[in-house]
């Protein structure tokens, strides 16, 4: 669920998909960690620290 499937999906799957892995990362105790460390790499792909890869980039447009 964090991460895209191997298979094609569709934009309302998607975005079912980010909102239950959201819903998991929003009381995880090291969400703040899991999202420094995938913006520390760029990381391109799935939902970490409950940000999504666009979410994570305008973070760092935002911080340049």
């Amino acid at each position: 669920m964090f991460f895209p499937p191997g298979t094609f999906e569709r934009k309302e799957e998607k975005l079912g998909r980010e909102v239950r892995a959201k819903e998991i990362c929003r009381t995880c105790p090291v969400k703040r960690p899991c999202l420094d460390y995938a913006i520390s790499i760029r990381e391109p792909h799935g939902i970490w620290g409950g940000l999504n890869e666009a979410e994570r980039k305008g973070l760092l447009t935002q911080a340049s």
